[in-house]
């Protein structure tokens, strides 16, 4: 069975030193692992494709990538040379790799510019932002530039994790919690709620959000969710659609990584359906042979496998 796997990290030796934050919430030899293979393509990255069929990686800067910069300016011309690094990678390998650009968010105009430069020119299929953009998040009104842009050029907007602005004060203490086992996500699902309930999808009712590790945890709330949009005070806000659960399901897709139980697959195929789930591994910070063999066991039909392992995401991002 063919696989696209479309949330798959990157960084470069200029860039890396973003990242030098988050190492220390992983253990030093697995964030130095992580860290080697985050800079290789063709060593490592392309056998292991190889060997587990994987028959393309969507490639993605690793977070929190280009939002960690101060200066704006700086930022705008690191993101162009993120995406020009990317260009160059699918270009050597078409077939292999596609690629979500990297934004520098802190100038939302400029953002939006590079999105339609790095799909039109670049052949990049969207972009993926990690979080907030020094703790303001994609609801805000300055960002509408990049929404109707990204739903203009008809791409996704990939919203990964990063670290929360601020450290919670019922996680201090307890700093194990904060990261990729807990709090990230808390956070993602969080911004994406931001977004349904800033009304962002009833002014551009045509833009896809792509969720990973499978959807956030949000699938798995929309009933509770609903139930309780109709019940407590809804502080003014006027939705166009009926329920939150329609704008999750009408405009939300999501993805595999990082989660490879079966459970969570089968209750998002319910919340969800087939068709807004895509593969993915989260490489290298998950194991991709681990994410196959999930992938490969699931106790799914096999017309629901394919448009999960690659249909998906071929309809989605024009592959």
């Amino acid at each position: 069975m063919k696989k696209i796997a479309i949330e798959e990290h990157f960084t470069t030796a200029a860039l890396a030193h973003y990242s030098l934050p988050a190492a220390a919430l992983f253990d030093p030899p697995q964030w130095d692992a992580a860290m080697r293979r985050l800079l290789d393509f063709t060593d490592v990255r392309l056998p292991q494709m190889d060997e587990l069929g994987i028959d393309m990686e969507v490639l993605s800067l690793t977070a929190p990538g280009i939002q960690a910069e101060t200066d704006t300016a700086v930022a705008v011309e690191r993101a162009a040379e993120a995406n020009d690094f990317l260009a160059e990678i699918l270009r050597k390998h078409p077939t292999r790799f596609s690629g979500f650009a990297a934004l520098a968010l802190q100038n939302p105009d400029g953002a939006a510019a590079e999105l339609e430069r790095a799909v039109t020119q670049l052949g990049l299929r969207g972009a993926l932002i990690n979080g907030h953009t020094h703790g303001e998040y994609l609801d805000a009104d300055r960002f509408r530039p990049v929404w109707e842009r990204a739903e203009a050029l008809g791409v996704p907007i990939y919203l990964h994790p990063a670290s929360s602005y601020d450290v919670w004060h019922n996680v201090r203490g307890h700093e194990e919690l904060i990261g990729p086992m807990w709090s990230w996500g808390v956070e993602t699902a969080t911004h994406a709620l931001r977004i349904v309930f800033g009304g962002v999808f009833d002014r551009f009712p045509g833009a896809t959000l792509v969720l990973g590790h499978m959807g956030e945890g949000l699938p798995g709330h929309l009933w509770r969710l609903d139930s309780r949009w109709h019940f407590l005070n809804q502080r003014g806000i006027h939705l166009a659609k009926p329920r939150p659960s329609d704008y999750v399901r009408d405009n939300i897709m999501i993805t595999t990584s990082g989660v490879c139980d079966h459970a969570p697959l089968l209750g998002g195929l319910l919340a969800l359906g087939a068709d807004r789930i895509m593969f993915s591994t989260d490489y290298p910070l998950e194991s991709n042979q681990e994410a196959v063999r999930f992938i490969e066991t699931a106790p799914i039909s096999e017309t629901d496998r394919a448009k999960i392992c690659h249909l998906n995401a071929r309809r989605l991002l024009s592959l």
